[in-house]
């Protein structure tokens, strides 16, 4: 099976094609600033066309929600212009493959899911934290993806309810309180004003304020995975993101877990698959829809 995979994100769109898990004629191009729906439509025809002939289906991983094969978000200003896109329409524009559409978040999960010993992981959790906090779920080896698409979105669980109000308009989600933006939003009134990967420097220095903001996020990754353990009776979770990736993140999550009562606690890893886990995942998760 060759599977044409591309991952659409907030500031690129990657693509390649797939073959058991391998990848080759891998590229990767800016995602559209302006007229952004007209120039999406363009940039995936061209796409198609470039790789035509080539490709048995079509994969998606895309930023956002994927409902009944429209692109919308939580946050739609996050999505820009794309905030009601026709994603599946637009492929059947442009191409007879069968095609199919996954949350990118829900794709690194099956991806890193594929690295699991399936005797031992019925039921898996990813989280990614990152700019924003987002992840994925396989109850009983089974990826969650209907019927609205919205499984998974699990950054916009309730973390704090006297905290920042969340881009989705709710008080005090996971996202707001342990994402990279809500860190920068703290970090950026410091004086001087602080990026997130300064945050990090800072906090490896020892520095109070940055270790106490750093161990806020942890925290609050920590009891998101609690709530996944005792809600959804979870046997491991793969944490992935730019901020769950940084060096010194995992452990502080993991001490923060080991802290609560036994029955909420459950292994925690750092996910292995990096930026191609979205390609990798929707390919895969392809191929299993149609076998």
């Amino acid at each position: 099976m060759r599977v044409l995979a591309l991952d659409i994100g907030g500031t690129k769109i990657a693509a390649a094609l797939v073959t058991g898990n391998q990848l080759t004629q891998r590229t990767q191009l800016a995602t559209p600033k302006h007229d952004v729906a007209s120039a999406m439509e363009q940039t995936l025809a061209q796409l198609l066309s470039d790789y035509a002939g080539s490709f048995d289906c079509i994969a998606v991983a895309s930023t956002g929600i994927i409902n009944q094969g429209i692109l919308t978000a939580l946050n739609p200003k996050n999505l820009g212009g794309l905030a009601a896109f026709p994603l599946a329409n637009t492929f059947a524009k442009y191409s007879d493959k069968p095609c199919f559409l996954l949350n990118d978040a829900q794709a690194a999960t099956f991806a890193e899911y594929q690295l699991q010993p399936a005797e031992q992981c019925q039921n898996f959790a990813f989280i990614t934290v990152s700019t924003g906090v987002g992840g994925g779920l396989i109850l009983d080896h089974q990826l969650l993806t209907e019927p609205h698409g919205i499984a998974g979105h699990i950054g916009h669980t309730l973390a704090d309810p006297q905290g920042p109000v969340c881009g989705c308009g709710r008080v005090g989600c996971v996202e707001a309180i342990a994402s990279g933006r809500a860190i920068e939003a703290i970090a950026s009134t410091w004086t001087p004003p602080c990026t997130p990967k300064e945050v990090f420097a800072l906090f490896h220095q020892g520095n109070i304020a940055a270790q106490e903001l750093i161990s806020r996020s942890a925290k609050a990754i920590a009891n998101l995975a609690a709530d996944l353990v005792i809600g959804m009776d979870i046997q491991k979770i793969v944490i992935g993101g730019s901020v769950g990736l940084a060096e010194g993140y995992l452990p502080l999550v993991r001490r923060f877990l080991q802290q609560l009562p036994t029955i909420y606690q459950c292994p925690l890893e750092n996910a292995r698959l990096g930026q191609d886990a979205g390609l990798i995942g929707a390919a895969a998760w392809a191929e299993s829809r149609l076998n």
